[in-house]
């Protein structure tokens, strides 16, 4: 899951960044309103977590713009604001949750759990697949019931091709949803990262990460 993380007080980005990188997202981030619409503007994420008070472009600003835009990304605003009017103000122009400064990072963290389980294919939350299943509030893998022990990059890979079941998900698409802006779009950590699944997850018998030739992979219980 990549979120963008838009927040001007940058001790604050760089800490709620560590915090949901270290939940085993990936994170973009931004310390002005110009910089943040850019990105998500450009960019496909599956969650934007926004300051109310920015430089350049204030939050309002950039839901407008969004929504106007016909961007339906979810949108957690932060906000010092905490009057009724302000409140229902935000979700009229298009936000999906606030939280009012000062918070605690586990509610930060149950709300973002709240927002992504909202849209209907996170109304199943165990993943499936053959003998496979992937629980991502447990962070917990079992194949044939048993647990699979997996790195952070290779449980969120597997989340995203999870997700997209039986759809071929190209290189771009799987950088983009898995690792943040930083990462180098040429070096072969995709494919390292796959080589290392198919090693954990299938034998001769049975094969669910596929490789389409010049299209991406998808995972499926037949190529």
């Amino acid at each position: 899951m990549l979120i963008l993380l838009i927040e001007d007080d940058a001790d604050i980005c760089a800490s709620l960044s560590m915090a949901l990188k270290a939940t085993n997202y990936a994170v973009d981030t931004a310390l002005d309103g110009e910089r943040g619409y850019f990105l998500a503007a450009t960019n496909d994420y599956d969650l934007i977590i926004l300051d109310y008070n920015l430089p350049k472009l204030n939050g309002r600003e950039i839901i407008e713009k969004l929504r106007k835009e016909g961007r339906s990304v979810p949108i957690l605003m932060l906000t010092v604001h905490d009057g009724v009017n302000d409140k229902v103000d935000l979700l009229n122009l298009g936000a999906d949750d606030y939280l009012t400064k000062p918070f605690a990072l586990s509610e930060l963290m149950a709300r973002i759990k709240a927002i992504l389980r909202r849209p209907e294919t996170w109304q199943n939350r165990i993943l499936k697949i053959a003998d496979l299943e992937l629980d991502p509030d447990k962070f917990l893998v079992t194949k044939n019931g048993r647990r699979v022990a997996l790195s952070s990059k290779e449980f969120a890979l597997l989340e995203y091709l999870l997700q997209n079941k039986g759809r071929i998900m190209s290189r771009q698409e799987i950088m983009e949803h898995v690792w943040d802006e930083n990462a180098n779009p040429f070096s072969n950590t995709i494919e390292a990262h796959i080589s290392n699944l198919r090693k954990k997850l299938e034998n001769n018998q049975q094969k669910l990460i596929f490789t389409v030739s010049n299209r991406g992979y998808k995972i499926d219980e037949k190529e």
